[in-house]
């Protein structure tokens, strides 16, 4: 019996092994037109099969060329509408059959971003791109929207010249229907869940980067992305050597138009990227290795649910701190943990450390994932493996035992219980004795921070708290005796924590900020992650010459990592609430779907 609380399927009776998406893009009407054949399996006697839907426009159901019968169960505030299907005949256990499902997405779908020319870069060709995690993948297409079935896909898209489509899937044609119109053809070999289906289609040119990696962009943007991204091969290759061999054969990047709300998503051969990591000096790329991570987890051992999503997201950054360990030191990992740690304790604090969600496993039962998302999943995740590490003996033992993870739940989706089974299975007695001291229950199932601080190196992080320390000390001074070359040889993570330790003290008075601002010059920094750290320090102290600054910011890209902080710290200024709703209401169309309806919720609710 496998369970998932966050789908309306019957996931127990029939399973999808395969789906065939064809479709048409239709800027004018803004939808994808087209249909579905869902290959399925009987796992016991059925007569009806339910699917996911949000926001989908059913035209009609059959098999064999035979329509069928279906409706819609009543919708769900979290979960969209159940499509109920009759099969008109009892299909016993093992019985594999066909449905094809001809359908169109609406203006509500919620996985799909369309983008007036305006919104691009180019500004001249419309643009598209999905999003379909965590449970969107039900408004692009009718499914089993779980991550614990898992199932190969193809494509035919066709759209308008001169647009390319491009989905995480390898391309494998292309086909000229008519002057106007050309399909591309993908095909997905390697199992994946629903949620890592996606699509984008825009006026895309490529560059190789890699002997099995090509940038995907819109022409004016290629040539600073090539270089940004051009020692994504190491990262691959990193992750082998830690691992397995790569599975997916390609592994290609697209950088989104600058909505896209997350810093990156992993989609199988095609990691979608935040035009936010180019900062033009390659201080940022370590999303990428990341991304590359969830090639081994996530991507080819996934969480069985979203309870479970630490699977995912904590190995993933176990994963991505072992790479970046090898490729710049174990120095700068254990800096970047710290950084990590921060963020984690940030976010306990905003969920509150008695709030359910703060659990490494939730319990999520009528809750939208959406709702619970957070670092939590991230770095309380990655803390708990760092933690076992140590505790069985350090990397020489646990880096077999990742290998040994990944080579025994390839291609499967699993629970916290079938993890925690294999580890003790794998160091058998010899260490069952140390597993056994450690707190399960405190770093699953409680809520708040770990029950354990793991102690980094503390080596790069020592400079940033001096100064930070410094600056808190001389805050009511006359005289601000600071220079540029305090933080001329920091690292870009250095200035971040040095931002971060500035910001956990009681807010700089206005003269401090003007003298910090004018010493540093943070104000004008291009790179995000210093960009939003200061502007945060100059919203705690009500500091209003900012203000036209992060409404700059907020509006200009639309990762929620950035933008929801900065609205939520705006919004609560004195002057400046009026300032963020305005802000927000004029360029919702803006944000992506999933972005918009989180900002919303932060800023909007309880107010007229």
């Amino acid at each position: 019996m496998i369970y998932d609380p966050n789908t309306l399927s019957n996931i127990n009776e029939v399973q999808t092994i395969h789906l065939e998406l064809n479709l048409k893009v239709d800027f004018e009407h803004k939808i994808l037109d087209g249909s579905v054949i869902l290959s399925l399996i009987a796992i016991t006697d059925i007569d009806k099969v339910t699917l996911d839907t949000r926001n989908l426009v059913v035209k009609s159901v059959s098999r064999d060329g035979k329509e069928l019968k279906f409706l819609f169960g009543e919708e769900t505030k979290c979960f969209g509408k159940a499509l109920h299907i009759e099969l008109g005949e009892p299909l016993t256990a093992g019985t594999k059959f066909e449905l094809k499902i001809t359908y169109n997405t609406t203006k509500q779908s919620t996985a799909v971003q369309w983008l007036e020319p305006s919104q691009t870069v180019g500004k001249k060709h419309p643009y598209l791109f999905t999003q379909c995690q965590a449970i969107h993948a039900r408004s692009l297409l009718p499914c089993q929207d779980t991550p614990c079935i898992k199932l190969t896909y193809s494509a035919n898209i066709q759209v308008s010249h001169p647009l390319r489509a491009v989905m995480s899937a390898i391309g494998v044609g292309e086909e000229e229907l008519d002057d106007n119109n050309k399909l591309y053809k993908f095909e997905q070999k390697v199992k994946i869940p629903s949620y890592l289906i996606a699509l984008a289609v825009g006026n895309l040119a490529g560059k190789d980067i890699g002997p099995r990696s090509t940038v995907w962009t819109e022409p004016e943007v290629l040539k600073d992305a090539a270089w940004e991204f051009e020692d994504t091969e190491k990262f691959i290759a990193t992750g082998e050597e830690l691992l397995t061999p790569y599975e997916w054969g390609k592994y290609d990047l697209l950088v989104l138009p600058a909505s896209f709300p997350y810093g990156g998503m992993e989609n199988p051969c095609l990691t979608f990227v935040t035009p936010t990591l180019l900062a033009g000096d390659r201080s940022l790329v370590d999303v990428v290795a990341h991304e590359i991570s969830h090639s081994w987890m996530g991507n080819l051992v996934t969480t069985a649910n979203w309870e479970h999503f630490w699977l995912n997201e904590g190995w993933t950054m176990f994963i991505e701190r072992k790479i970046t360990g090898r490729l710049h030191g174990e120095k700068e990992m254990e800096f970047d943990a710290i950084i990590g740690w921060n963020a984690l304790e940030e976010d306990v604090k905003r969920f509150g450390e008695s709030n359910p969600l703060t659990a490494l496993q939730p319990i999520l039962k009528g809750v939208d994932p959406d709702d619970s998302f957070s670092s939590v999943p991230y770095e309380k995740g990655f803390n708990f493996l760092y933690h076992i590490q140590k505790v069985i003996g350090g990397p020489e033992f646990f880096e077999p035992y990742m290998k040994a993870h990944v080579k025994e739940f390839a291609g499967k989706s699993i629970t916290t219980e079938e993890w925690k089974n294999f580890l003790y299975s794998y160091f058998g007695t010899e260490k069952k004795d140390l597993l056994d001291t450690i707190d399960w229950n405190g770093w699953l199932h409680s809520p708040g921070m770990p029950p354990v601080k793991n102690e980094f190196d503390q080596t790069l992080a020592k400079a940033c708290n001096e100064l930070a320390k410094r600056w808190d000390s001389a805050r009511n001074n006359d005289k601000f005796e600071f220079l540029p070359s305090d933080i001329e040889k920091f690292t870009t993570g250095q200035k971040i924590v040095f931002l971060e330790r500035v910001s956990e003290y009681p807010p700089l008075p206005h003269p401090a900020i003007v003298a910090m601002d004018k010493v540093y010059k943070f104000t004008t920094v291009h790179n995000s992650e210093i960009r939003f750290r200061w502007q945060k320090i100059c919203l705690l102290a009500e500091y209003e010459p900012i203000f036209p600054h992060v409404v700059k910011f907020v509006t200009e890209q639309g990762r929620m990592k950035f933008v929801r902080p900065l609205y939520r710290l705006l919004n609560n200024t004195k002057n400046g609430s009026d300032l963020a709703k305005k802000t927000f209401i004029d360029n919702r169309s803006f944000y992506h779907p999933i972005a918009a309806t989180m900002i919303e919720k932060d800023i909007l609710k309880g107010s007229a």
